[in-house]
């Protein structure tokens, strides 16, 4: 175990090979973190023994609020192997920001970070290309899905379909491509310069730069437990990586604007016309359709830039977007004093008058 007060990646020996912090999110992952976390150091040492990477590697578990044992666990891992490291953060804040403060703690320990789930899914192997390409240059290697037939048909279709409309939107994401991933400890230094509170990850490491790669695996199925990620959740994370990258669904507005403001002049002339002539009857179908057509689109519309609106505010807040409340390799910090021992107060009359300290 490392001794506590002593940040986990300093004063450790130098070594050629790049240190390495798998950095892993848990939300009430208590069934699958146990069969999951051998796993990871299997692979740790794999690559270690290969040459790859520095014996002082690390897997960072990052306590994403759980209401289950999934901190103890964490707990317990860390007491057995001194591989084994976790941070608990305040409360639940999401997944994606469970992994951006698993980033930014790996970031000033390692030289190179690999984030995954810890529900068995993402292929662990796919770890030895990702390393691989890093030493040949790339500075962010993308995970990325070889197919979907695992899926079922409205799954794929809308996931796929969400990646192309992102890209069609003009925000640069990576077709297939999750949150499994390898970044650099020199990407994540000018990451740490997004201060986003509304982020996308998917959507925002690209935006860095710097020389990328990817690695092709096959998705497995979960291997206990159930998924966080249900329709309601995808579909706001979907949403949320398109309004925090792109302001196109507002052009798009616009744009809907600007057509049926023609459109509306074009039936006033004609109106106007057809009344001069004579020729209007009662049209109280047309109408009614007309105004429900107008403002359902209104509603849309507003409801959209009130999004933009929202997030707007919350980034001028600035609030934090995680909180750590805990870390394996530290003591839990308290200001109050330890109670003096009996025979200290007898010898000390300044502790026995309550006036310690005092001349």
């Amino acid at each position: 175990m490392l001794p506590c007060g002593k940040p986990p990646g300093k004063g450790f020996e130098m070594s050629a090979r790049p240190i390495l912090w798998i950095v892993i999110p848990c939300y009430n992952e208590e069934q699958v973190l146990p069969l999951t976390a051998p796993m990871f150091l299997q692979k740790l040492r794999q690559l270690t023994e290969e040459g790859k990477i520095s014996g002082n590697s690390r897997i960072l578990f990052v306590n994403d609020g759980s209401t289950d044992s999934t901190w103890e666990i964490i707990l317990g891992l860390a007491a057995s192997d001194e591989h084994y490291l976790g941070i608990c953060q305040s409360r639940n804040r999401g997944h994606q920001n469970a992994v951006l403060a698993g980033l930014m703690e790996a970031k000033d320990h390692c030289d190179i970070t690999i984030s995954i789930d810890c529900d068995g899914q993402d292929d662990i192997n796919a770890m030895d290309a990702m390393v691989d390409e890093y030493l040949k240059g790339a500075e962010v290697v993308y995970g990325v899905r070889s197919k979907r037939d695992k899926d079922s048909f409205f799954k794929r279709s809308t996931a796929e379909g969400f990646y192309k409309l992102m890209n069609m939107l003009g925000a640069e994401v990576v077709f297939n491509h999750a949150d499994y991933r390898l970044i650099s400890a020199k990407v994540l230094d000018h990451f740490a310069d997004f201060e986003e509170v509304n982020i996308f990850l998917r959507g925002l490491v690209p935006l860095v730069g710097f020389p990328s790669a990817t690695v092709s695996y096959e998705r497995a199925e979960r291997l206990a437990g159930k998924s966080h990620y249900p329709l309601r959740k995808m579909l706001a994370l979907a949403f949320n990586g398109i309004t925090s990258l792109s302001v196109k669904p507002i052009t798009i507005i616009t744009g809907f604007g600007v057509g049926f403001s023609v459109i509306g002049l074009i039936l006033m002339v004609w109106a106007v016309i057809e009344s001069i002539l004579g020729k209007t009857v009662a049209g109280w179908t047309s109408t009614v359709c007309i105004i429900c057509l107008l403002g359902g689109i209104q509603l849309i519309s507003l409801g959209i830039i009130g999004q933009y609106i929202g997030k707007t505010y919350l980034e001028t807040k600035r609030r934090p977007r995680y909180i750590i409340s805990a870390r394996t390799w530290e003591s839990e910090k308290r200001r109050w004093k330890e109670e003096t021992e009996p025979d200290q107060a007898e010898t000390d009359p300044g502790v026995r008058d309550g006036n310690a300290g005092n001349p």
